[in-house]
């Protein structure tokens, strides 16, 4: 893949005699470390320099089949080319983590992602690969998804765990018990929660259904990861991409089970490779063999991403540790926003939560109890607002859970 990338894209050509590297000097895996690395803004960078894909591109155009993007900042969709041979390998890793995770050729596939420009869109044809009938929804309104659920009675889906949640309100909402349904297998990506034990339970216990959390980005392709039957972290597809954990700050790898974050090494891609892209996403792993006997690498979900970590009085606060407090309360609806305002100069905290409907109980005593479990969990006791049950706005789709309302610019 060095040599690859080296003889064909001009980009990659630059940065390596930049930083004083060739291909022939990764004689072990930790020579690589000698390479330079990049991430999501080189990419927008270098297609808006060089169009239509940028220059780290190492295949013709007409070799490509398929195109998926990823929005960016400036609004200019961030492309990710693949040649036929890199979407079969695609498929093929989509098929092998759905058998993973328990389906098989008698199930029936609901997909409810997106199809528009989104990379995980065609994983529904890695379901066709394994043999499971599929059903092509997309992202349509939650009542017709669910008369889709009562008509052709699918038994697995796959969407985001906030919507997993939202679509489970609506079904109960409309009198319809999500539970009653055939959905058996519930396959979420997106967001951390489907590695959040408490989140985890809560969507399971709505639906009677297994959750199984899955990674994956669109600068690689759809699903790089996911939860086998064991559902003891998230297995890596290492045969296609060789993974590192470091320190986002100095750049050292961090030791099985820190937090770090992860860069990425795509093997076999060829349309667009990636050389150790910095993907600011946080996580954690481990190389112990699951239970279930298979031995790649597993990592304990997306514990929250570099652009989300929120910095409260010198510590390091992500959405997805307050998710674990507030799923875990049975006072509470499981919804929250971090909202981040500026005092004193310095970032100051308040967590907006709704109190469950009927909740007769000491507001007072509610808030300062969930402060305790942020002290436990985060270390801060940050402010809490109790609000009314469906007080906050639903995601259909990926949630919001930050609102920063500190002046930009001071």
């Amino acid at each position: 893949m060095l040599e690859l990338a080296y003889h064909k894209s001009p980009y990659y050509q630059r940065i390596f005699k930049e930083a004083g590297v060739r291909p022939f000097h990764l004689e072990n895996f930790e020579d690589l470390k000698k390479f330079p690395t990049i991430d999501k803004k080189d990419l927008r960078t270098r297609q808006q320099m060089v169009p239509d894909f940028g220059d780290l591109i190492c295949a013709p155009e007409e070799d490509f089949v398929f195109l998926s993007a990823s929005s960016g900042s400036t609004g200019v969709p961030t492309a990710s080319p693949f040649t036929g041979p890199d979407f079969e390998d695609f498929q093929d890793c989509q098929a092998r983590l759905f058998w993973s995770s328990g389906m098989r050729p008698t199930d029936r596939y609901c997909h409810a992602l997106n199809f528009t420009l989104f990379v995980g869109g065609p994983n529904v044809i890695g379901a066709m690969k394994l043999g499971a009938l599929t059903v092509w929804a997309g992202t349509i309104p939650s009542e017709r998804l669910l008369a889709i659920f009562q008509t052709w009675r699918p038994t697995v889906t796959w969407t985001t765990p906030s919507y997993a949640w939202f679509l489970g309100e609506t079904a109960k909402e409309s009198g319809i018990n999500p539970a009653e349904l055939s959905i058996r297998k519930i396959f979420v990506a997106g967001e951390p929660g489907g590695s959040i034990p408490e989140t985890q339970t809560s969507i399971e216990a709505l639906w009677d259904a297994d959750v199984y959390d899955y990674y994956g980005l669109s600068d690689i392709f759809g699903a790089c990861a996911g939860m086998c039957e064991a559902k003891d972290g998230l297995h890596m597809a290492e045969d296609h991409i060789l993974v590192e954990v470091v320190d986002p700050q100095t750049g050292q790898e961090v030791a099985e089970g820190q937090r770090g974050e992860m860069i990425l090494t795509s093997l076999k891609k060829v349309a667009r490779p990636l050389i150790r892209f910095r993907t600011g996403d946080i996580v954690s792993y481990t190389t112990e063999t699951c239970s279930c006997g298979r031995t790649h690498m597993r990592m304990h979900g997306i514990h929250g991403r570099l652009d989300d970590m929120m910095i409260i009085k010198g510590v390091n606060v992500f959405p997805s540790d307050i998710e674990t407090i507030v799923r875990n309360n049975e006072n509470l609806t499981g919804e929250y926003v971090c909202v981040i305002t500026e005092e004193k100069h310095m970032a100051a905290l308040t967590i907006e939560v709704e109190k469950v409907e009927g909740f007769q109980g000491d507001m007072d005593a509610l808030a300062t109890e969930i402060q305790i479990e942020c002290q436990k969990i985060i270390g801060i006791k940050p402010r809490i607002r109790i609000l009314d049950a469906k007080s906050l706005t639903r995601a259909t789709h990926k949630a919001i859970r930050v609102r920063d309302e500190r002046k930009k610019g001071q």
